[in-house]
């Protein structure tokens, strides 16, 4: 009997390798640090891969090898991750950020337990390595299968002759692909005292209290931000700088503020210590540095004495009693505060799953303390991204929830910018858009250095037809938080203040643009496909419509326009559009 060899199975791929360049000399060097970058950036790969219909298929070392089926899944997949790696080396020394090469090409591979060989995958690899650090170069055969298709800006880099390869490659570079990661938009400085607040190291030998770390830091955030004749970046945007080393001096730049804030916490049973300093961006130089010991019982004080001791290093004149009438109810309970504390980035993260574990923590803590009101007003922001990014099946239901608990938040503690953010967001989903301006023009006024207070005064602004006003809010929003994770939230609200001016293309272009920085946020398309109707552009909206069905699958115009808020003329160009991109009614 003659055997047979096993069968080798193969398919045509677009495949796309990735490494990281200078690894060794990196791991050399710090071998923790890199290790803990790699990790946070092939998170980020993993995750842009999977939403561009790629498999990582092979893994070793600082490399990673995946599969599309379409070569433009491959090459929107890798600027994409460029541009997303570049932002998070942001702040990060230029000896010291990871910078990755990619290359991709499409060739028949052999796959053999998921992982991919063959020749296709050599030229792949070869292709990587001749791209710049943060680069991508592609192969001829794959630039064939893209033109026309993208408007990527590749450069003819000719034949070239790549080790162990018989043939020369045509090899296409992405014109301005290699992304200098600390040459992203500088902003100018305020001519007030500014400052932003970096995370907290967690010194404490446990990473679970990570998240108390991160509540030391929100509460001293919000403290400063709260100081009239302060500019302080919002702390979704100090955030992403988490578990860096970063040059605050590239920081004051990236920021565009004159001081940072940074330091570290440590908790051991029921003691408490906060050490902090005070840096000058400009040049580096310390102006304060101070180490702060109390009891677990007394942590609100000793945040108070950190922030007033930046206040004091940095503007003397303002007084104590100022920074008294400022500061925030705090709970009678301290495991409702730290129930808070873990709640805080869940509720931030905009995935539903996050969304719903914050929403527990929030009702624990509310059960723990009834008259602590900041766990009511998460709770109510998060009722409130139910229905605003179509999350669940009874958004009335949702709605009351969010405005009463708003409602409850308010009536404990009316002074609490936060609390009275979440309250106008509760008041535009009932569509009582008079009484959300009112309370987010207070919240204002408490604190104009709250970014999402603009964003949700922006949104208002679209709700009563002053798109002009809106567009102008949400400039203030992006530039108290430029490198924001929540971004394409204020992509969505120019989009829609464009909308709202029947500048339908403009519209569009915002909408493509939200969507490009949150690929999961599929609610987007509703906005995307109206605007191209409405610009006349049918084939796309018929287009981006698809991808709004394939995430909400019997969805209807009646249902789409009972999710969006506006006045009837807003809502009524919204349904239009909608129903001539083919929404059933």
């Amino acid at each position: 009997m003659v055997e047979h060899p096993e069968r080798v199975e193969r398919r045509l791929a677009a495949i796309f390798a990735a490494d990281v360049a200078g690894y060794s000399r990196l791991m050399s060097e710090a071998e923790v640090v890199t290790l803990r970058a790699l990790m946070a950036h092939r998170e980020i790969m993993e995750r842009l891969i999977a939403e561009h219909a790629g498999r990582v298929a092979n893994t070793a070392g600082d490399s990673l090898l995946a599969e599309f089926r379409s070569v433009v899944d491959a090459v929107e997949c890798a600027v994409a991750v460029q541009e997303r790696l570049a932002e998070a080396n942001a702040g990060v020394g230029e000896e010291r950020a990871l910078r990755f090469r990619i290359g991709v090409h499409v060739d028949d591979v052999v796959v053999r337990g998921g992982d991919l060989l063959g020749n296709g995958v050599n030229v792949a690899a070869r292709l990587e390595q001749i791209a710049e650090p943060g680069g991508l170069c592609i192969s001829g055969r794959a630039y064939e299968e893209i033109e026309g298709k993208l408007e990527f800006p590749f450069e003819d880099r000719g034949e070239q002759e790549v080790k162990n390869i018989a043939r020369p490659i045509r090899v296409y570079a992405l014109a301005g692909a290699t992304v200098d990661p600390n040459a992203l938009k500088e902003f100018p400085i305020p001519d007030k005292p500014s400052i932003a607040v970096l995370p907290f190291t967690n010194m404490s030998g446990d990473p679970e209290q990570d998240y108390f770390a991160d509540g030391v830091v929100e509460e001293i955030t919000a403290a400063l931000s709260r100081v009239r004749s302060f500019f302080v970046i919002a702390r979704n945007s100090t955030f992403t700088y988490k578990g860096r080393a970063v040059d605050v001096r590239e920081v004051g730049r990236q920021l565009g503020v004159r001081y940072v804030l940074e330091g570290s916490v440590r908790r051991s049973t029921n003691r408490l210590r906060i050490a902090a300093q005070l840096i000058d961006a400009a040049d580096g130089h310390h102006i304060w540095a101070d180490r702060c010991d109390a009891e677990m019982a007394d942590i609100f004080d000793l945040q108070d004495r950190v922030t007033e001791a930046v206040v004091g290093a940095i503007e003397p004149t303002i007084t104590l009693s100022e920074i008294e009438r400022i500061r925030r109810k705090r709970p009678d309970n301290l495991n409702a505060y730290e129930c808070v504390m873990r709640a805080l980035p869940a509720v931030w993260s905009q995935h539903a799953d996050d969304t719903n574990e914050g929403l527990r923590l929030a009702e624990r803590a509310i059960a723990l303390d009834p008259s602590y009101p900041l766990p009511k007003a998460l709770a109510a922001w998060c009722y409130a991204q139910r229905v605003t990014y179509m999350r669940t099946p009874v958004p009335a239901e949702d709605r009351e929830r969010a405005l009463m608990l708003a409602q409850q938040a308010a009536s404990l503690d009316n002074d609490d910018p936060l609390v009275l953010t979440v309250l106008s967001a509760a008041y535009s989903l009932v569509r009582e858009y008079d009484l959300g301006l009112t309370v987010i023009e207070k919240a204002l006024r408490l604190d104009p250095n709250s970014a999402w207070a603009w964003t949700r005064s922006g949104y208002l602004n679209v709700y009563k037809d002053r798109p002009e006003v809106a567009i102008e809010h949400f400039q203030r929003a992006l530039r108290l938080s430029p490198v924001d994770p929540m971004r394409f939230n204020v992509f969505f609200g120019f989009g829609s203040a464009n909308f709202a001016k029947s500048d339908y293309n403009e519209a569009a272009r915002w909408a493509s643009k939200a969507i490009e920085e949150k690929p999961t946020a599929v609610w987007a398309y509703r906005l995307l496909t109206t605007s191209y109707a409405n610009a006349g552009r049918l084939d796309d909206a018929r287009s981006a419509l698809g991808k709004f069905l394939e995430a909400y699958p019997g969805m209807t115009v009646a249902k789409a326009v009972e999710a969006t808020p506006g006045s009837a003329d807003f809502r009524s160009r919204y349904a239009h559009g909608l129903l001539e991109a083919g929404l059933p009614p």
